[in-house]
């Protein structure tokens, strides 16, 4: 018993390091000064080599069939959307709106895991889903000089909930890390092509800052690569609600971090914090009701 409570305390404290890395991608999407597509680029080259090493280190099999392959290659041009929504956000408003706006995320979950799965919407779900529209709404009304961030904001967060709903199918028949490498593997094929027709595949020459190769190598390797390895590591003893519930301090994490470093850029109205708290609360709710309608 004492050894199963050391496990899991082990694996609790490795999920929150691993949220909190997670709420950093913001911080280093601020710091590093290329566009959103060639970050998100260097990204997902970055995670993908590294995933592979692992997987040789490891000598786990990454043997897939060809129907997985296209689901999951497919798949990763979502997942790659996802990230540059995200880091242009962040690029054209601040890490505070990108992180807030992420969170809405649980919002698009509740209507489209019911529609893809052919499930009923709860009157819960509807409920939770109202007070996020509130949040965001209050978001909207105060922080207009941000607008255009907030709408890439939920743009990111709409993506996001669409690979997880897919990828929530996905992982009842295969390891949760190869799925991962494959849709990296695939958000790299994708964004390579979209860089051809925007002709800037051309001019990349590779010649970032020090400072660049820096920030772009802690977010592919630490950020990416290994924290979802360990985030899938955890979910071995910890239940999934406790898992949803500490995930949901990605924002708060972030959002922190992101006052301590940058200051005033982050200083918001009130109706920002007052939004932000509604949806933090919606979102931090949401899987304690979950897990209630689940045993009733």
């Amino acid at each position: 018993m004492k050894f199963i409570q050391s496990k899991d305390n082990k694996n609790l404290l490795i999920l929150h390091l691993t949220v909190f890395i997670w709420g950093f991608t913001g911080i280093l999407g601020a710091l590093i000064s290329i566009n959103a597509v060639q970050m998100v680029w260097y990204r997902v080259l970055i995670a993908s080599i590294s995933l592979f090493v692992y997987f040789l280190l490891s000598k786990t099999s990454i043997k897939i069939s060809r129907k997985q392959f296209l689901q999951f290659f497919f798949t990763g041009s979502i997942v790659a959307a996802h990230w540059i929504f995200f880091f242009h956000s962040i690029k054209v408003a601040n890490v505070s709106v990108g992180l807030i706006c992420l969170s809405s995320v649980t919002l698009f979950i509740a209507i489209l895991e019911p529609l893809i799965k052919k499930q009923r919407i709860s009157k819960g779900d509807i409920f939770i889903g109202l007070v996020i529209i509130l949040g965001i709404y209050l978001i909207f009304k105060f922080e207009t000089n941000y607008t255009t961030g907030i709408i890439f904001g939920l743009l990111a967060a709409l993506a996001a909930s669409l690979f997880s709903t897919i990828n929530s199918t996905f992982v009842q028949h295969t390891n949760p890390s190869i799925i991962g490498f494959y849709e990296l593997t695939g958000a790299f094929f994708w964004i390579t092509i979209y860089r051809f027709f925007d002709q800037s595949i051309y001019t990349e020459t590779f010649n970032l800052s020090v400072t660049d190769w820096f920030y772009l190598m802690v977010l592919g390797t630490v950020c990416t690569a290994l924290a979802y390895v360990a985030g899938v590591g955890v979910m071995r003893t910890l239940s999934a609600f406790r898992v949803a519930l500490i995930t949901n301090l990605e924002p708060v994490y972030g959002i922190v971090l992101a006052f301590i470093l940058f200051g005033s850029k982050e200083q918001m109205t009130g109706g920002f914090y007052l939004g932000s708290l509604l949806i933090l609360a919606a979102v931090f709710c949401y899987p304690v009701y979950k897990r209630r309608r689940n045993k009733a």
